[in-house]
């Protein structure tokens, strides 16, 4: 039988979805190639937006025309926070949460034999479950490894906390053990997680120990970390990191605002100043690291001044990369009854202002990279002779050669090009 995933949302949705198909292919199913029909078909939804929603219907709507016969199965974290609403989406033959996602064979052998439709969402329970295992990723060069899920924090405009429930945190030899697996394959693992910055707090272990577990793993060479939150990212654990030889230094730092007024509204747990230390640290402490961000804009009761706090900031930081996004309400969240929210030309005014501030610093960035010596990670073959990939400090680059795909290869930055580096290969 024929089996496929349409995944929407984080790096964490996209490792789970590897798990789920792993989980099919164990069991006889085969993925399916561009243009074939399934037999089973799993929409892996997001919800951290209202927008998000939308495209999950929209999702599940193709997915039926494209796969008439197919079991369709909707889960993620939109059925978790509004199963109410999953419950209405009627192309959907099975819909279950993040929280029994385990049972999803039970629920395709229920359904094959009933033809009954399955609604099941459970709670989440207060360990990290032990589902969690992958293969790889498919085609990619570099895995994630998931380690944690959950979030504690609850800022004003987030879901996630219904949707994922409390931190929990997977043990650090069950992450060496699926490093070790991985590392067969693949030489770079990304560390993952809803608050991966929390990893640890449940169980009386750290995210320093996470590295290191999967650091010493045979076969990986990088190990590399999603978002961190500002206020878990203390001096001891940077220097930590620095002593790993094979952690990249790569900090995805996700700022939200550059206005301390607008983050407490947002509940976030720092402020800009806090911020601004973790950087310097950063960038005393570790050799040509990147930092890169997410920042939003538009936030309810964000005035003129406020923004032009959190623009002021972000060039001051001078981000490697930012996704700048709109703040988008979100039902079910407090900050979606706040007064004085943004109107939406207002919102898109600013966001082409704060794209035109960090592509500057982006660029600048970029031009900083000519001149370094770099690892970088082949990924793909884009000209003929030319492989595309990534440094430690995970800057797109190019680089000349035959048969690089999956090399790490010694180079230096030489010149820029539309959005990456050009480098030579060292001895």
């Amino acid at each position: 039988m024929k089996a496929g995933i349409a995944t929407l949302g984080c790096k964490v949705n996209q490792y789970e979805s590897q798990v789920m198909m792993d989980m099919l292919c164990a069991h006889g199913f085969e993925p399916i190639d561009d243009g074939q029909q399934a037999d089973v078909f799993i929409v892996n939804s997001c919800t951290v937006t209202g927008t998000s929603d939308k495209k999950v219907r929209q999702t599940v709507r193709r997915a039926r025309r494209e796969h008439p016969d197919a079991v369709m199965i909707l889960t993620g974290c939109m059925p978790q926070a509004f199963p109410k609403e999953c419950e209405s989406i009627e192309e959907a033959d099975i819909v279950i949460g993040n929280a029994n996602r385990d049972r999803l064979l039970d629920y395709i052998e229920d359904f094959m034999r009933s033809h009954q439709r399955i609604v099941a969402i459970g709670s989440h329970s207060r360990e990290y479950g032990s589902e969690s295992s992958v293969s790889g990723m498919n085609e990619r060069t570099r895995a994630y490894i998931k380690i944690e899920d959950g979030c504690n924090r609850f800022c004003t405009y987030c879901i996630i906390p219904y949707a994922r429930g409390r931190v929990r945190s997977r043990r650090p030899e069950e992450i060496r053990a699926e490093a070790q697996r991985i590392g067969q394959h693949y030489r770079e693992v990304v560390l993952v997680g809803i608050n991966l910055s929390a990893y640890g707090s449940d169980i009386g272990s750290d995210l320093l120990e996470a590295v290191r577990a999967a650091a010493s793993a045979e076969g990986i060479e990088r190990v590399r970390l999603g978002s961190l939150e500002p206020d878990l990212t203390p001096d001891e654990l940077i220097d930590g990191l620095a002593k790993e030889p094979k952690f990249c230094p790569q900090f995805h730092l996700a700022i939200q605002s550059g206005c301390d007024a607008t983050l407490r509204r947002m509940n976030r747990r720092y402020d800009t100043a806090q911020f601004r230390h973790v950087c310097e640290k950063i960038r005393l402490t570790f050799d040509n690291p990147s930092i890169t961000t997410d920042i939003m804009v538009g936030f309810a009761g964000e005035t003129e001044e406020e923004f032009a706090a959190s623009l002021a900031f972000a060039k001051e930081i001078g981000f490697a990369r930012a996704h700048v996004f709109a703040y988008s309400r979100r039902k079910g969240t407090r900050a979606d009854t706040f007064p004085d929210q943004v109107d939406e030309r207002e919102k898109s005014r600013r966001s082409e202002r704060m794209i035109e501030a960090t592509s500057a610093t982006a660029a600048a960035f970029l031009h900083s990279q000519v001149g370094q010596t770099v690892h970088l990670l082949a990924e793909r073959e884009v000209e003929p002779g030319i492989f595309e990939g990534y440094t430690e400090n995970y800057t797109p680059a190019r680089i000349r050669g035959q048969q690089l795909s999956g090399q790490i290869i010694r180079a230096k930055g030489t010149d820029v090009g539309d959005g990456f580096v050009m480098c030579e290969p060292l001895a």
